[in-house]
């Protein structure tokens, strides 16, 4: 029964508890905004807010900001806008389904400016050269945790163009790891502290795959002129895929073009700003034209990642695999258990209000385990994913322990998805938080799947499994 299993516990897990309780209230704050959502228009804001006219930099769609159309309404070429990248903002406008902006003031989320990211699909950050705020790395994170899509796109250590310190590959780690919504490695990958001089970076062979074989074209190889590339970690995020590699590199290492999921939303990164140079731009500047380079497909990658970011098309790489029309929704009924016992199926004392551990958000929780006894949770429902959808689970995690081994896992948690296991944690993932997790369930679309968390306790000291914020997220 519930009391018992609150004696059980240890007065440190309690303090804890309390700890989070302050925590979790802080982060409900930054999450109430609109979620970003598709729509017929992809509405996607180029960042100019953070040094991206500096040096020779030129990294902007327009001179006219914060909309486009006031320099040339019906743009035909790139140079009927003005800036490095006109190229790619004239391509987009041409399509009719794109909606672009520049942002050149701090970047929010839930705000009233027009310019405020909860009014977009899509956020580009084009080699920034000055570290984002405190609040513009809640606000951005947040973004793309409720659906938005994030494109980051680097150049190469020491590539600080204002001379403040900071170059793009510091800050967009810095954007990463040091961030108050998640900073364990949310995307899975960080991004390497080179300088590559030259190459043409190959694309691996997916068909599927929407970023290299999308509406703007087949993406085969790209253009490194003095850039970057990324290490992958998918242990830390299993969607984290390479797209396009370094020569002589494969796997996790030498990835100079990736994409990922995080909550509900997805991600892309570059590790060069050349590709995406058309040459031209404002008077001054010694531009590079890697938009057109004959040896790379660097348009084709640029605009077909675009619209994947956006909710066009779908991908085996970051946001999954579905294909067809698809109406984006959130599916899992009682998702923050905020209406108690109902909707979900779970072991007695599961979905709870008991203030030894405490919500992420809101009073209740689904807590799993947390005896200090052999004993066995469970926390389940089964959902309905319709076929054509790409679809992400995704959940907070806050696991406490009162073991002290630092090698072996006596309690665990296994989370299954119909009949696929998608990870197991265990006392060794002892955090003073919640941790957002998240995975690709798209290969489920067409069926009915149950969404499965199993906690399994050994006989002696405590470790708590506790599950807030679910989401199983359609698009």
């Amino acid at each position: 029964m519930l009391g018992s299993r609150r004696s059980r516990r240890r007065l440190t897990t309690a303090l804890a508890g309390l700890g989070l309780f302050v925590t979790g209230a802080a982060l409900q704050v930054t999450t109430t905004a609109t979620p970003a959502h598709a729509a017929t228009t992809h509405r996607v804001l180029f960042d100019d807010g953070h040094a991206e006219e500096a040096g020779n930099a030129d990294w902007i769609i327009s001179t006219s900001k914060p909309d486009p159309l006031s320099q040339d309404s019906s743009p035909s070429s790139e140079t009927d806008w003005t800036g490095a990248l006109s190229s790619w903002g004239v391509a987009l406008q041409k399509t009719g389904n794109y909606s672009l902006k520049t942002a050149t003031s701090a970047l929010t989320y839930g705000g009233s400016s027009t310019t405020d990211l909860s009014n977009f699909d899509t956020l580009v950050l084009p080699e920034p050269n000055t570290l984002f705020t405190t609040a513009e790395k809640t606000a951005i994170m947040t973004f793309v945790q409720n659906g938005g899509g994030l494109f980051m796109i680097s150049d190469h250590t020491g590539a600080d163009r204002n001379s403040d310190g900071e170059d793009a590959v510091e800050i967009l780690n810095d954007l990463m790891t040091n961030n108050s919504v998640d900073s364990t490695d949310p995307f899975g990958f960080s991004i390497d502290s080179l300088d590559i001089s030259s190459g043409y970076p190959a694309a691996i062979s997916d068909s599927t795959n929407t970023v290299l074989n999308g509406a703007f074209g087949t993406v085969t190889k790209s253009l490194i002129a003095d850039g970057t590339t990324a290490t992958l970690k998918p242990a830390d995020n299993a969607n984290v895929k390479g797209l396009v590699y370094r020569s002589g590199y494969s796997g996790n290492t030498g990835a100079f073009f990736a994409t990922s999921t995080f909550g509900s939303g997805r991600v892309a990164f570059w590790g060069d700003s050349s590709p995406i140079d058309d040459g031209t731009g404002q008077s001054g500047n010694t531009l590079y034209d890697g938009w057109n380079d004959t040896g790379a497909t660097n348009a084709a990658l640029a605009l077909n990642a675009t619209a994947w970011l956006a909710g066009d098309g779908s991908s085996s790489g970051g946001g999954g695999g579905g294909t067809g029309t698809c109406t984006a929704a959130q599916l899992l009924g009682n998702p923050g258990f905020e209406s108690g016992n109902t909707t979900w199926t779970a072991s007695s004392g599961v979905i709870t209000t008991s203030s030894s551990e405490a919500a992420r958000t809101g009073s209740y929780k689904a807590w799993l385990d947390g005896y200090g006894s052999a004993h066995t949770d469970t926390l389940s429902q089964s959902v309905t994913i319709p076929s054509g959808c790409s679809a992400t689970l995704s959940f907070y995690l806050h696991v406490d322990t009162a073991e002290t081994t630092t090698s072996t896992a006596y309690d665990k948690l296994t989370v299954t998805a119909g009949s696929t296991t998608l990870a197991t944690y265990s006392n060794l993932n002892a955090a003073s938080g919640y941790v957002l997790k998240s995975f690709d369930v798209s290969s489920l679309a067409g069926t009915t799947a149950t969404i499965n968390f199993s906690g399994v306790e050994g006989s002696t000291l405590q470790t708590s499994f506790v599950i807030d914020d679910t989401a199983l997220n359609v698009s």
